[in-house]
């Protein structure tokens, strides 16, 4: 493996994957960003992003997720895919709740989408103190009992009827703030990849 200029790997091979040049660049343009803007919050050297655009380098993952994350798309949009067509109703009682952590996940929305909605019961005392960080937005409404959310340092409490929306880059945690539990709506954007399903598709589920 070679290391081109700025540190990044040089490893990938033609071929490996189907062209993304055009797909890069046109997404790039269309979003008015700069090939030094995009490489610079992509952690490339604009040399490295410009061969990237020409195809004479393929990129590795973990660039595709960065610069998806950049131009606010998919893995699936920057290779070309075309998405199966999805049933856009979904029935109650066709999914069957998964319990991860000691919450209750009830699928609200079809998988494989970058904006996953869910209905979520939330047991008193259960996973208060864990802080979550990552890529995307978030957003949930109370339908029953109390929630605590700690965004970053603040501290607030939502009674039935209240929601939030919030970028889930900040430090946040959510608890029942009653011995009752809360159970919300639950609306979240992560990204799509190969290696990485969101909620449902791996049984990996993260808020």
């Amino acid at each position: 493996m070679t290391t081109l200029p700025g540190g990044e790997a040089a490893d990938e091979l033609p071929g490996q994957l189907p062209d993304v040049a055009p797909r890069l660049r046109e997404l790039r343009r269309s979003r008015r960003l700069t090939l030094e803007a995009a490489a610079r919050r992509a952690g490339l050297s604009p040399a490295h992003l410009s061969r990237l655009e020409t195809g004479r380098r393929q990129p590795s993952l973990p660039m595709l997720l960065g610069l998806a994350r950049i131009y606010g798309t998919t893995i699936s949009e920057l290779l070309g895919e075309t998405p199966p067509e999805r049933e856009p109703i979904v029935r109650a009682g066709r999914t069957e709740p998964v319990e991860a952590g000691g919450w209750t996940y009830h699928q609200a929305g079809g998988p494989g989408r970058a904006m996953q909605p869910l209905r979520l019961q939330v047991p008193y005392g259960v996973q208060g103190d864990l802080v979550r960080v990552h890529p995307g937005e978030e957003w949930l409404y109370v339908l029953d009992g109390r929630l605590r959310l700690n965004l970053g340092d603040a501290v607030h409490l939502l009674d039935q009827g209240d929601s939030a929306h919030f970028d889930s880059l900040t430090p946040h945690r959510i608890a029942a703030d009653g011995p009752d539990g809360t159970e919300l709506l639950f609306v979240h954007t992560l990204l799509q990849s190969p290696a990485a399903e969101l909620c449902f598709g791996s049984g990996a589920l993260r808020s």
